[in-house]
């Protein structure tokens, strides 16, 4: 009797835990791919300093300048 009193856990499908994760790592490597193409293909930069930090932060500093 005290077995069906209980609430029923359901379990969360393995393909939606992966989605889940999945999703956003994927958003972040297209983010990174078109900062990449752009930067080389549009930019005409070599594909070496696309790579590097101080490249990055040098956009960054750019953009959000005051």
């Amino acid at each position: 009797m005290s077995e069906a009193s209980e609430p029923k856990r359901r379990k969360t499908p393995g393909w939606k835990i992966a989605l889940r994760i999945m999703v956003p790592v994927m958003l972040l490597l297209a983010l990174a791919g078109g900062m990449v193409f752009g930067y080389v293909f549009f930019g005409k930069q070599d594909i070496g300093e696309a790579f590097k930090w101080s490249t990055w932060k040098h956009v960054f500093d750019l953009v959000f300048a005051p």
